[in-house]
């Protein structure tokens, strides 16, 4: 490297503020950049606050030029649960931001591996989150529009940075937009729909707060039937975290935007949509102050025409031929005729191309791809051959 850029670990204020304030430097022409909190950011690298510290470690820098400006950051992390699940012990990257500079890049890379080389990983994915992965997961590299909440916005040089490196798709995510309207239907999943709705034995119902309780244990209950048994690192959900979730969005949930689905009374299958927070952090500056506080309450009671992020969907093994899924949508898609309903626009966030049912299911209502975000993987023995990420279902 030589005295041309150096590796600082955040470690102090000072750092962790240039760490904050970099992509404000490097977004300042980019109109669709929204600034996250800088608390949620924080929080991710906060022992008290990320149980995932718990199970892994991590660890991030930033990058300066000779004159002392930061032009890079970038952090890197280690998940014991998920690390041997490949067929090489597995890390990750994230948080990346530089100039557009391959050898200021490189560098950041290359001590992302130094790092993970010593915790005993022999590849890293990235860019990835020291966390849940629908948060801070993948490259944007097509759909530049507006980034939905917790979801990462990229500069267009940045696919170049990690290509040049050697950074290979290990899988692309999509992010589906469509309506609230039946009208975006197929006609399959119509039919499925009311095929469902005649049948006594199953029943599709919205999210009441006065039986949170009841919800919470059947949420559970699905998301480890359907998630934890057929997706490879995705840890057990119990009443307690469910519970801790769900509290943490009571503020902001809409009763109409969580759909669960009943066979004789038992729960089978959800679809869990929140509003898109980003519509009251836009302008915001990273901070959620007394402004920010006003901004959203306009927001929760007044705006109309919001967008929603289709946050999660599920149903468990035995049912997921029966049109369960086309129940759900096609229930939540009626409130597309509401007046009152607030929402207009839906996107599906996180659809990997490794799962071709949930793909087919979005153009069956109507939905076409509006973001691409690329999760890569980085083998560090280039001798070893590369797996994409397997087909699931």
């Amino acid at each position: 490297m030589g005295d041309k850029f150096r590796i600082k670990e955040v470690a102090c204020k000072l750092s962790k503020q240039n760490f904050l304030e970099l992509p404000v430097n490097l977004y300042k022409d980019e109109p669709n950049w929204i600034r996250p909190l800088d608390s949620e950011i924080e929080a991710v690298f906060d022992s008290q606050k990320n149980k995932m510290f718990q199970q892994g470690n991590c660890c991030r820098w930033i990058l300066v030029d000779p004159n002392g400006v930061t032009i890079g950051r970038v952090a890197a992390f280690v998940d014991n649960k998920t690390r041997d699940l490949n067929s090489q012990p597995t890390g990750g990257m994230g948080f990346f931001e530089c100039v557009d500079d391959l050898e200021a890049a490189h560098t950041l890379f290359n001590h992302c591996v130094y790092w993970l080389k010593e915790q005993g990983i022999e590849a890293m994915d990235g860019p990835i989150n020291f966390g849940e992965r629908h948060q801070w997961w993948g490259l944007l590299v097509d759909g530049f529009h507006k980034p939905l909440y917790g979801m990462s916005y990229s500069l267009p040089y940045y696919q170049n940075l990690f290509e040049s490196y050697g950074f290979k798709t290990y899988f692309e995510q999509y992010t589906y937009k469509t309506i609230f309207s039946l009208d975006s239907l197929s006609e399959i999943i119509s039919w499925k729909a009311k095929r469902i709705e005649k049948n006594p034995d199953y029943s599709i119902v919205h999210f009441d707060k006065k039986q949170m309780a009841k919800f919470v244990k059947d949420f559970v209950h699905v998301y480890n039937e359907a998630w934890v048994s057929t997706i490879p690192g995705v840890d057990l959900m119990t009443e307690e975290m469910a519970v801790e979730t769900f509290n943490s969005l009571k503020s902001i949930l809409h009763e109409k935007l969580l759909w669960f689905a009943y066979h004789k009374g038992e729960p089978i299958g959800f679809f869990i949509m929140t509003p898109d927070m980003n519509e009251v952090l836009d302008g915001l500056n990273g901070k959620l102050n007394w402004f920010g506080k006003l901004k959203f309450l306009n927001y929760k009671y007044f705006k109309k025409d919001k967008n929603a992020i289709g946050l999660i969907f599920g149903v468990v093994p035995a049912f997921q031929s029966k049109g369960i899924d086309a129940a759900m949508i096609y229930q939540f898609s009626k409130e597309g005729f509401n007046p009152k309903f607030p929402f207009r626009t839906l996107e599906m966030n996180w659809i990997g191309d490794f799962n071709p049912r949930m793909m087919h299911m979005m153009d069956h209502i109507g939905a076409s791809i509006y973001k691409t975000h690329i999760t890569y993987r980085k083998l560090f023995d280039e001798n070893k051959p590369f797996e994409r990420s397997p087909i699931v279902g």
